[in-house]
């Protein structure tokens, strides 16, 4: 077991994403509401009370806490559905359309991976597969839980504390379609922070020369 402190399991999705949005968050505190914020938060009302239900045979949890004693995750999974025999099964949901570009998605899929690692160690049933329902299309996206996307899970972990103990905001992410989404964007500065960059324009052409006095 790992003596530190436990991680959120959001952080791996956050730094996925962008490592700069995930030290504003995990390492700042930080945390700013757009659109895109305020319509997950409508998304997760509806799966954030605990409780079950059966569905055909189905147990479904809600608002199920997560642990990993191993990579000191912790969280809570929107719903897992426990199949008659026990095997686990996590659905994260997400606003949005399922049709997100594959590099987007795959910030989804090491989420539920994350869950999958913790289900898998609570119950000591293995997690194939879950899925990430997407609520403006109303539509599952099933995500195979392969070994190549829970050693990621475990790489990030590591990186997301390696920045945590060093306490310095990464670099934003040079996909600017990333940026535009993002909540944080106002208080990130990207578009500043990398024409500041070693490489970039000089510092004098940040400025206009018209408001140069």
């Amino acid at each position: 077991m790992i003596e530190e402190d436990p991680l959120a399991i959001s952080a791996i999705q956050h730094w996925a994403y962008c490592p700069r949005q995930c030290g504003l968050i995990h390492l700042e505190q930080a945390f700013d509401h757009n659109l895109h914020t305020a319509r997950g938060q409508a998304v997760h009302a509806q799966v954030d009370r605990p409780g079950f239900e059966m569905r055909r045979g189905v147990r479904v949890e809600r608002a199920l806490p997560l642990f990993s004693d191993r990579l000191a995750l912790i969280g809570k999974a929107d719903t897992v559905e426990f199949e008659p025999n026990g095997t686990p099964y996590p659905v994260e949901y997400k606003h949005g359309s399922r049709n997100k570009a594959a590099d987007i998605a795959v910030c989804d899929d090491l989420q539920l991976a994350a869950q999958a690692l913790c289900l898998q160690e609570m119950t000591g049933r293995a997690v194939p597969e879950g899925a990430v329902f997407y609520a403006s299309s109303k539509r599952r996206r099933v995500v195979a839980v392969t070994p190549s996307l829970l050693q990621r899970v475990a790489d990030i972990a590591r990186e997301v504390r390696a920045m945590l103990a060093v306490g310095e905001l990464p670099l934003p992410t040079s996909d600017s379609r990333r940026c535009r989404g993002c909540s944080l964007r106002e208080r990130c500065q990207p578009e500043a922070i990398r024409r500041l960059a070693p490489g970039a324009l000089p510092a004098d052409d940040l400025f206009d020369s018209a408001d140069v006095d």
